[in-house]
């Protein structure tokens, strides 16, 4: 029977009460000769082990070792895995697929006792008020919908490191529209200013200089100095510098989840109230907070000057093509616009397009670049007049604003030849813009089902069915002497 440490202890415990051997050692499980043995030693089991110089089987790595090892010297980052499929290649049938795990091992032991040097990761000392941490991250696993439809979005997450103490905005992309907002919300929910503000290279924070380096864009160090703060970055490549919002970021996604199941719902009837939501589970956090918090604001400077605009200006020309361009991506505007300078209020998730002090549209924000929004609504009506530019208009795909629209399209041009298809798609879709899209499509669904969807009059009079006629009413003619009768009467 093998001992183990805990028994031992039970022993040790049992004669230092009573000093009977035979008693403690069934106390401990043990049999009378192995408890005499340790009590003898006076060491536990573990103690006693000699270290095994011997294997237990065959090493069938040892004489290809040597080439292996050398390998490794020269490109240290090799994986075992890599190694084990070369070898297999240059020594067919004579390694098997099971004996993966013991190169694993052995690569895993030459890089302990002759491996390269490790990068190490220091420990920081956070102190209270000096600093706040913010980041990005993604929470589309969450499965968030908006009435019904999937919500793709990301939180802008400022951090205290000392305290944990946390703050999030939603936002859709890593700008600076984004930075700006979740920035002043978490500073005004705190009410205090820190000294540093710390980011990753993020390209709305920084840019790349001529000697390799980042360095802060300019609205980027405008934000942080209108709050008295001062801008710095981690090393381009070490995200662990900004390891206390990394690790948070993780966390509070583990906790919105949890949330997320207690409420037993993950549709929110709004972005707004979604948000909301997101706020109230955030401030529940944080007052576990409250101690070191604290402290943190006792030495951090109150917040004294004003919120500055959530968005950024910019002025556009209407093209001919009835589009603007703003950030890198193509927007279309009524062409009642076409040749006017617009001024475009940037946010994080939208724009708002204004002619003077006119709002004239706002369209949602598109990520990335070389992107386009184009709404059929604002070109309809010369398109219709030009159906020969619909084959190769460059945002044609964009005309379809539903499959069933596109479907539609399809079997036109199946029943007719030439431009006779695009002239007829367009005129419905000119009958969607002028009366309702949803109605103009039930109508072609319906066709489409039958099999009978021929041209636009069709799916017009479906639409808009002809009008009841008006029965002629012939009104008898006022005999005005009735009230003559009755004057007569009040005068006398």
């Amino acid at each position: 029977m093998i001992a183990t440490d805990a028994q031992v202890r039970k022993l040790m415990e049992e004669l230092k009460k009573h000093g009977k051997l035979g008693l403690a050692a069934a106390r401990a499980g043990l049999d009378r000769k192995t408890a005499a043995k340790y009590r003898d030693a006076g060491k536990l089991p573990s103690e006693m082990k000699a270290p095994r110089d011997w294997r237990t089987r065959e090493d069938p790595f040892e004489e290809v070792w040597p080439v292996i090892r050398a390998k490794l010297v020269d490109a240290p980052e090799l994986e075992a895995k890599t190694l084990f499929e070369w070898l297999r290649a240059e020594h067919p049938n004579e390694f098997d697929e099971g004996q993966l795990r013991t190169l694993q091992r052995r690569v895993r032991d030459w890089r302990a006792l002759e491996g390269p040097d490790k990068e190490v990761y220091f420990a920081q000392r956070h102190v209270p008020g000096d600093a706040m941490q913010t980041d990005f991250t993604w929470c589309n696993e969450l499965g968030i919908t908006i009435g019904g439809q999937p919500f793709e979005h990301m939180l802008c997450h400022p951090v205290l490191p000392y305290s944990n103490w946390e703050w999030v905005t939603v936002c859709h992309s890593e700008s600076m529209a984004a930075i700006k907002k979740g920035v002043q919300a978490a500073l005004f929910e705190l009410g205090r200013v820190p000294t540093w503000h710390q980011t990753d290279n993020s390209t709305a924070a920084t840019h790349n200089l001529a000697d390799g380096k980042r360095g802060f864009n300019d609205e980027y160090r405008a934000l942080v100095e209108h709050f008295g703060m001062k801008p710095r970055t981690i090393e381009p490549g070490e995200s662990h510098q900004n390891g206390d919002v990394e690790a948070l970021n993780g966390a509070l996604k583990r906790r919105l989840e949890q949330h997320l199941l207690m409420r037993g719902s993950r549709d929110f009837e709004s972005v707004t109230a979604y948000e909301a939501w997101l706020r109230d589970v955030v401030r529940a956090a944080n007052g576990l907070r409250q101690t070191r918090l604290t402290e943190e604001l006792s030495k951090m400077r109150p917040l004294v000057v004003e919120r500055l605009k959530e968005f950024t200006e910019e002025d556009v020309l209407v093209t001919s093509w009835s589009t603007v361009r703003v950030k890198h991506n193509t927007y279309s505007v009524p062409s009642r616009l076409i040749g006017q300078t617009l001024k475009v209020h940037v946010y994080d998730e939208r724009l708002e397009l204004r002619y003077g002090d006119s709002l004239q549209l706002t369209v949602a924000r598109l990520a990335g670049r070389n992107g386009h929004c184009i709404n059929y609504r604002h070109i309809i009506w010369s398109l219709v007049q030009k159906p020969g530019a619909f084959a190769q208009y460059r945002y044609r795909e964009e005309l379809f604003p539903t499959l069933v629209f596109r479907k539609a399209y399809d079997a036109l041009v199946d029943r007719h030849t030439g431009r006779k298809a695009d002239l007829e798609y367009l005129r419905v879709l000119h009958l969607a813009a002028s009366t309702m899209e949803t109605e103009v499509e039930a109508v072609l669904e319906r066709l489409l089902a039958a099999n009978e969807l021929r041209d636009a009059d069709q799916v017009k009079l479906a639409v808009r069915p002809a009008r009841s006629e008006v029965p002629h009413l012939d009104a008898e003619p006022v005999d005005l002497r009735v009230y003559d009768a009755l004057l007569s009467e009040v005068a006398s």
